[in-house]
């Protein structure tokens, strides 16, 4: 954690605690911040609880078939995409545009879908970082620019963690169920 502000703290982005003097000032930027760490860091630990052969199993959305593991990769996804319009912005060259989402969500699907979990889990994780790097490497904030970090950062986790908490737990409880034994009256 890095220190900003009077006793106030942010999460490391680069791997060096180091302030950010845009974060500092603002104290709107700084609960921005802090929301996208603690939604990324709760997914992490829901993610880590399970074992890869849950992170692999189907479930977590139904028609279609999502896991954990396409979860990681969507959300992966969706970063890369932010980091992409970020340095858009960054350069001038950022003109609003149109997505459409279905579609979009079903070709990661698609393409990630065969991919190993240590390869969709470092992909979303890079993409998370480069993420966070353009928008605070961004000179002056802008609402564009946030809007963008919010729609594939703690805004998009939240539309997940609700569904994560109980798709984990239902996969806990099967692993640990003691087993029945069905001749048993």
């Amino acid at each position: 954690m890095a220190t900003v502000g009077p006793n106030r703290e942010v999460p490391s982005f680069n791997g060096r605690d180091v302030p950010h003097p845009e974060v500092d000032r603002d104290p709107g930027m700084v609960a921005e911040v802090e929301l996208e760490a603690s939604r990324w860091a709760e997914i992490m630990a829901l993610v880590e609880l399970l074992t890869p052969e849950e992170r692999a199993a189907p479930g977590y959305f139904r028609d279609p078939d999502w896991t954990v593991k396409d979860l990681v990769a969507h959300l992966g996804s969706w970063q890369a995409e932010a980091r992409s319009e970020l340095l858009k912005i960054a350069t001038g060259t950022y003109e609003p545009h149109d997505f459409e989402i279905e579609r979009r969500n079903a070709e990661t699907l698609a393409a990630r879908r065969s991919e190993p979990w240590d390869l969709v889990w470092s992909r979303a994780t890079a993409a998370r970082a480069w993420m966070l790097e353009a928008w605070l490497g961004l000179r002056g904030r802008s609402n564009v620019a946030n809007q963008w970090v919010r729609k594939a950062g703690a805004e998009h986790y939240g539309e997940h963690l609700g569904r994560l908490r109980a798709w984990t737990a239902e996969l806990i409880d099967l692993r640990t169920r003691p087993p029945v034994d069905e001749r048993d009256p």
